[in-house]
């Protein structure tokens, strides 16, 4: 099983015939991914819970199956499935609401692991990740038996079960570490890629949505075989530029690297409430805290926002489905870039009064983009007036640091303002949030 091979390409000049050999690594990716994490620690940490039916997840009427164990899907209960369903298809289903905290200390202790075999990982979640082992095989060995290695080495740190897709592509790794699942290792050599996605579903490439998919299997293709060998001009006049693309995927065309982790262009924070909101006053507390959680991960980040955005979803459903309530989103710019909490809730809250909805909400957010970073920053010519005649630049972003300090080392309850809120979430998220400190409330 040897993914990184080696081509010898021979050079003939016409004044001196020699012989070159150029080694050119084809890439090797590896994608690691827990199973079912949130559960499996839940179920390691408490040994009754073990070989029982398990969802961690929200409880309420919104609240959704962030993981569920190996033997609660077998009721057919998935993550993202709402509580209520879970509960119906199983009627021993041990529900807990679980704790962000205890996982995102798992997740760094797993990534510690990923990062003794590649310098480059791409973290994709709290529970998986790209490793790129292009080139390592005379260090490390082949592919197949780094990945086993690793799995091993997970297991050894934190007795919690990873599996492992290995292929030249991203998405084929990926697709091929979920067809491993539970506990196992599959990898896919170049000459195989091909014939690995052609029986697949079309809606397992990436892009592909349930619109697209059923889009496209009206057009006749349902399998990624179909893609794969249709004509380029077929796909053109019945898809656009877009089916071209997918093709080019569907046959393992696909040249995105493993990156490390990349800039954010925008932080956000929001949570859907266990039931629909218009009480004004809870909804400015609650932009507060919003506020608050965004300006401490902008300053961990050393990073600054321009643009404050605020965004929520009405209690009036329109169509069927998850996406059955719209988003609406308002922003404002502001004259200096801030990482200041008290800048940022002043803005969302103004486009909370003066834009903002006019019926009940089920999820309300803030966010700020337009990032620059924090030694950039310019004098401004303006003073806020909101926080003109209490406090210098200077003192608040001392208060900010001393703010950040204690929420590092107590959570991000220890100390709050007077008029902030309780953000809870209907479920848990297995998103990696930048700036996150580790002792925060996700």
């Amino acid at each position: 099983m040897v993914c990184c091979r080696e081509k010898v390409i021979v050079k003939v000049d016409s004044e001196d015939v020699g012989r070159e050999a150029s080694a050119q690594p084809v890439r090797c990716v590896l994608h690691a991914d827990m199973d079912a994490f949130f559960a499996s620690v839940e179920q390691r940490d408490h040994p009754e819970y073990q070989g029982r039916p398990l969802v961690v997840g929200g409880d309420g009427p919104r609240g959704v199956v962030a993981a569920a164990s190996y033997e609660a899907r077998e009721f057919g209960i998935r993550s993202a499935m709402p509580s209520f369903e879970a509960k119906r298809l199983c009627r021993d289903l041990i529900f807990l609401r679980g704790d962000m905290a205890k996982y995102s200390q798992e997740s760094r202790r797993i990534f510690s692991v990923f990062s003794e075999f590649s310098p480059l990982v791409e973290a994709l979640s709290l529970d998986e990740a790209f490793l790129d082992l292009t080139g390592t095989e005379r260090l490390l060995g082949p592919p197949a038996e780094v990945g086993a290695r690793l799995r091993k080495r997970v297991w050894e740190e934190t007795h919690l079960v990873v599996s492992v897709g290995i292929a030249p592509v991203k998405l084929v790794a990926k697709i091929a570490s979920a067809a491993a699942k539970p506990d196992g290792l599959i990898e896919v050599l170049p000459g195989e890629v091909r014939d690995f996605l052609a029986p697949l579903p079309v809606r397992r490439l990436w892009g592909v949505g349930p619109v697209a998919d059923k889009r496209l299997r009206d057009r006749g293709f349902s399998q990624i075989g179909d893609l794969a060998s249709a004509e380029p001009e077929r796909l053109r006049s019945l898809l656009g530029d877009w089916g071209v693309d997918l093709a080019r995927l569907a046959r393992g065309e696909d040249v995105r690297g493993v990156e490390n982790e990349s800039r954010a262009i925008s932080y956000s924070e929001e949570n859907t409430f266990r039931e629909n909101v218009s009480d004004h006053a809870l909804l400015e507390s609650t932009v507060l805290t919003h506020a608050e959680a965004v300006a401490r991960r902008l300053r961990r980040e050393a990073v600054r926002g321009r643009t404050v955005v605020l965004k929520w979803r009405g209690s009036r459903r329109i169509r069927e489905g998850p996406r059955g309530y719209p988003l609406h989103t308002r922003q404002t710019t502001l004259p200096q870039a801030t990482d200041d909490g008290a800048v940022i809730a002043r803005a969302a809250r103004l486009l909370l009064a003066e834009v903002g909805p006019t019926d009940a909400v089920r999820l309300i957010g803030v966010g700020v983009s337009g990032l620059e970073d924090e030694t950039s920053e310019q004098l401004s010519l303006f003073v806020d007036p909101e926080l003109s005649g209490r406090e210098a630049p200077e003192e608040r972003a001392a208060l900010n640091r001393a703010l950040d300090e204690i929420t590092s080392r107590f959570g991000s309850t220890a100390v709050v303002r007077a008029s902030q809120g309780q953000a809870e979430r209907a479920g848990l998220s297995q998103q990696v949030k930048r700036g996150e400190g580790s002792e925060e409330d996700l």
